[in-house]
Formats: structure tokens, sequence, C-alpha cells
């Protein structure tokens, strides 16, 4: 069961890399919301096919197919979308890789795509919602971290210092735009079990860790990270700016 708030029916949401793992999550709750939603992703099958499933219940969803680190095609994307469903009143910015990459190994064309893919897209998003937000005089961004610069996690160093960053993107957004009425907030999710997550990093040792780490002895899935945000751009969390929530299961 998800709880329905009243206030996001035919709100406008923007999700990035909304075709699959915890942005599918996402997208998935804004539609329960009965929200107009618009989602972006290069995974053309996986968002066709939600996009189908959704439509096909009565869902009012718009997919963009466009690389984020693509500032320019990122922009026309989003006009395109604002064409369709009008201003957008809420920014989902999920979009993100988390491929491990040894220090030694990194170069600065690697290092650059890393801030482009985790950080960069997040920022010129936000710079494309905010003008209107800011003449409705509301408006709502999540931006989604991590905790892996928080635990400490090695092996992907330029992912956790782009992820550290969303943070302060979190935080100086929150303070220019706050005496506008609208609120950014960061999400930083821990171990979820989306499906490359499953396939690619969830090997036996890395689930005893999980479970030794934990709080909760569970895994958690991609729809407890998707109902936390919804409730973080409704109403209901009105007071709600500036801050980083951590959805882990009691992991840091």
């Amino acid at each position: 069961m998800s709880a329905i708030y009243s206030d996001l029916k035919d709100k406008v949401v923007l999700v990035t890399g909304g075709g699959s793992g915890i942005g599918e999550a996402i997208v998935r709750q804004f539609a329960l919301q009965q929200a107009r939603v618009a989602f972006i992703d290069t995974a053309v099958e996986p968002s066709r096919t939600l996009l189908k499933e959704l439509t096909a219940s009565g869902a009012r969803l718009l997919f963009e197919n466009l690389d984020l680190t693509d500032v320019a095609a990122l922009k026309k994307g989003i006009a395109r979308i604002k064409q369709h469903f009008g201003q957008i009143e809420i920014l989902i910015n999920n979009a993100a890789n988390d491929e491990r990459h040894a220090t030694e190994t990194v170069t600065e064309q690697l290092w650059d795509n890393r801030m482009a893919v985790n950080l960069k897209h997040q920022f010129f998003c936000a710079q494309s919602v905010l003008p209107d937000m800011k003449t409705a005089g509301k408006g709502v961004i999540v931006n989604l971290g991590s905790i892996t610069w928080m635990a400490g996690q090695g092996g992907m160093a330029a992912y956790s210092a782009a992820k550290s960053a969303v943070l302060g993107l979190t935080r100086s957004l929150a303070r220019d735009y706050g005496p506008f009425g609208i609120r950014v907030n960061a999400v930083a999710p821990g171990w979820i079990m989306t499906r490359r997550q499953l396939e690619r990093w969830v090997t036996p040792q890395a689930e005893a860790e999980i479970m030794a780490r934990q709080c909760l002895k569970r895994k958690l899935e991609p729809a407890e990270v998707a109902k936390f945000i919804v409730f973080l751009s409704s109403d209901e969390a009105s007071a709600c700016t500036s801050q980083h929530y951590v959805v882990d299961g009691g992991w840091v």
C-alpha cells in the first residue's frame, strides 16, 4: 500500500534516469499519485516497456530518450516536456552511474565523465526549471546522492566525490531559492536491490556485509526510496528544505 497525497494530483514531475532501478520506482509512485510524469533515460527498451505498461493503466507519461551529459540536448528535451505538460513543478534528479573504478586507472576523461553523469546534469536540470518555479512561487527539487562517501566506500573515488558534492549543490540552491517558496532536498539511498545492483554488485560477500552493517536485517527495495521521495515532494513535507535524508536501513 502507498499513501496518496492529494496535492500531487496533476502536478508536472520530471524524473531523470526514470527507465529502471530507483528511477523506475519513482516514476511508478508519482503515476500512482495521478501526477503527469516525464522521465529521461538513455535505456530505450526498458523505458518504452514502462511507458506502455503505465499508460495502459491510465497514467500520463512522457519519455524523452536523451543523454543527460549533453547539456544542449538536455535543455531542448526539457523544453519539449514543458511544451507537452506545462511548467515542471517537481524535479527529481535521480540519474547516476555507480560503475566501480580503481583510482590508478582513472583518466582525465573518465573523471570528467563521472562528474557529468553523476553531478553536472543535476545543476543544469535545476537551472532549467527554477525560473518557472520562481515565477510560480513554489516548487520542489530532490537530488539523489549516495551513502558511499559517508560510509567511506572505496573503489569509486570519482563517483563518491560527485555524490558528496550533491549535498553542497542542494544546500546552495535551497538557500538561494527558499525565499521564492522552492524546496530543495537531497536523498541518499543505501544498498537498494535494483536489478543492476543484484546483477553486478550483490555478491554473497557483499550481501553478508549488508546484513552485518545495516540496522535492518533485510534487503531494501527501490519502492522504499521512491515512496519517501514522493512524500518529500508533497505538501506534507512543506517545511523540509536544505536537508540530507538517508534511506539506507541504518548503515551509516
